[in-house]
């Protein structure tokens, strides 16, 4: 039987933060903001809007989804091999914020890239975090 698996994974990182979600969602959606905790960018929070985030090592080809100002952002991550999807959700909390985010759509046959993110989301995550305490 040759079935092909859709069975797919996800890698999830969350953090309460001390800053209210309109703080964190200018630090998701402005490019100058985006180019020092994540990659050089030019992202726009505008639904359909292709952009892509580029370091060092190549590019990465995205295309904004969803926009609800200071609560979720969804956008297509795609490189020549990974067809995937990161979605921001920001929950007002009595400190600040939760901020979650969830990239989905890793194959099984993909774990170098799910290890990656496993790891490349947490530090993206601390720079964020490190931005965030030096911008008004």
């Amino acid at each position: 039987m040759n079935e092909t698996s859709t069975e797919t994974l996800s890698v999830v990182v969350e953090r309460e933060m001390a800053y209210p979600p309109e703080k964190i969602w200018r630090a998701l959606t402005q490019p100058h903001l985006i180019e020092e905790w994540l990659m050089k960018s030019d992202f726009k929070p505008v639904a359909n809007h292709r952009f892509n985030l580029r370091a060092d090592w190549g590019a990465v080809e995205c295309q904004v989804q969803t926009v609800e100002p200071n609560r979720t952002l969804t956008y297509t991550w795609d490189t020549k091999d990974l067809k995937s999807v990161v979605t921001w959700t920001l929950t007002p909390t009595s400190t600040g914020a939760h901020l979650r985010m969830e990239q989905s759509g890793f194959r099984l046959d993909q774990q170098p890239y799910f290890r990656g993110a496993k790891v490349g989301w947490p530090r993206f995550f601390e720079n964020l975090e490190q931005l965030l305490a030096r911008i008004d």
